[in-house]
């Protein structure tokens, strides 16, 4: 009876240790997404330093804490099935934006598409790998971070901020459908091809009958709990299309974009059906709730990530040439692509982090298929190196811009005691 009192009691102590703990890190964490737009560094960095010290103290302390990288890829998923969620919800579609929409979609395929596979060429030439195996270990690297692009660049203007949302989102879904093409069709033909141009068929007609049972459901349902079972729902048509290997991740872009903007669609009969004027405050607070949960999820995913990174896989110098020279890499070539478009340059030419969606994919390459120095000291130097230049670029950026409009207000000051000098002469 003794000991059984002292093991509850134990249980107590330590299950209060563990939510002061865990409650501490989110907090903090909050503080980081607070001074983010001041202090111009990425939340995500202070986040996964944040982990790294977290490991180091329960090591020091001596306690003992289970194996938890089987929840990263748990984590990961939810997150990555948010984020898109949250920046599809922003988008606000209407002819003013068609522009965006364009130039968008081009960077999010075409740089992503040439990096690939200039990748595994590299990798192809200097190890002598198979081409295909070669393509699959360069796609996660290939891929910008929507879970850390999109909160990095709220205090960007309305055009560059929606570009970033869009091209971002496009890239993880471009990304992901690429890297299960090439793992679920280990011969190329026109067999493949045209399995997957069914999949996009099945996976549209999906998105649009949730959609509407969805948007139904949140106009419908007077229960206290409803926006709960719908974010439950949509997680669960997303994983049960990924085990039939549908591209999911359009799913969820194309119901966020649906019930975000069906007040546009209001002419249309079957969309008046839904009263979408009247559901705008309830997709409102279903948005509220989405970036909620976005934060919990990221925040637990980047501390986890961060707590399982080990010094040595930081410090490795046989892989950070390799880690240099893909940063480098992207860098350039998002530059030469923004001066074809025509597109500011500074400083989207900085803002393409790899994070989650890197980490999800490396970790879905089957052993057989890996190559010896994509490991995880690569993954890890290169999202730390390209958040670094994110966050460099951001300040360049808005110093600059700070000092052009210093040197605008002192023009506009001087203007007129130079024409009074010039009238008196």
């Amino acid at each position: 009876m003794n000991i059984f009192i002292y093991l509850r009691a134990t249980g107590i102590f330590m299950a209060n240790e563990i939510i002061i703990t865990i409650c501490t890190l989110l907090l903090v964490a909050y503080i980081f997404d607070l001074t983010a737009s001041t202090t111009k560094i990425p939340s995500v960095i202070l986040l996964l330093g944040l982990g790294y010290l977290v490991n180091h103290a329960s090591m020091m302390f001596q306690i003992g804490i289970p194996d938890l990288s089987a929840l990263l890829p748990v984590f990961g998923t939810v997150g990555l099935i948010l984020i898109v969620l949250e920046g599809s919800l922003e988008l606000d579609l209407k002819e003013s934006t068609i522009p965006i929409i364009k130039k968008s979609l081009f960077m999010a395929f075409v740089p992503m598409m040439i990096f690939a596979f200039g990748l595994a060429y590299a990798f192809h030439i200097y190890g002598g790998f198979g081409w295909r195996e070669s393509l699959t270990n360069a796609i996660p690297f290939s891929i910008i971070s929507s879970a850390i692009a999109i909160p990095s660049v709220s205090h960007l203007g309305p055009e560059r901020k929606s570009f970033v949302i869009y091209e971002s989102s496009l890239s993880d879904i471009f990304g992901v459908i690429f890297f299960n093409f090439l793992l679920r069709n280990p011969e190329i033909n026109v067999t493949s091809f045209i399995d997957f141009f069914f999949q996009i068929i099945i996976i549209f007609v999906i998105s649009v009958v949730a959609t509407i049972g969805l948007s139904i459901m949140l106009r419908k349902l007077k229960h206290h709990i409803k926006f709960g079972p719908i974010l439950i729902l949509v997680v669960l048509i997303y994983a049960v299309s990924k085990l039939y290997h549908l591209p999911a991740l359009l799913f969820i872009m194309l119901f966020g974009l649906s019930i975000g903007n069906l007040d546009k669609l209001k002419e249309n009969k079957w969309v008046s059906r839904l009263k979408p004027l009247r559901m705008k405050r309830e997709v409102f607070r279903f948005k509220d709730i989405v970036i909620e949960a976005t934060f919990l999820i990221r925040v637990l995913f980047f501390l986890l990530f961060g707590f399982l990174i080990q010094t040595e896989e930081i410090l490795n110098l046989e892989t950070l040439k390799w880690a240099g020279a893909i940063v480098g890499s992207v860098v350039l070539l998002r530059a030469i692509t923004l001066l074809v478009l025509r597109s500011d340059v500074l400083p989207l030419m900085f803002i393409a982090p790899r994070g989650l969606i890197t980490i999800l994919l490396f970790v879905l390459i089957p052993s057989d298929e890996m190559i010896p120095f994509v490991n995880r000291s690569l993954v890890i130097q290169v999202i730390l190196l390209s958040v670094i230049v994110m966050m460099l670029g951001l300040m360049f950026a808005k110093r600059k811009k700070t000092s052009e409009k210093i040197v605008h207000v002192l023009n506009d000051q001087a203007t007129p005691i130079e024409d009074s000098e010039n009238k008196g002469d």
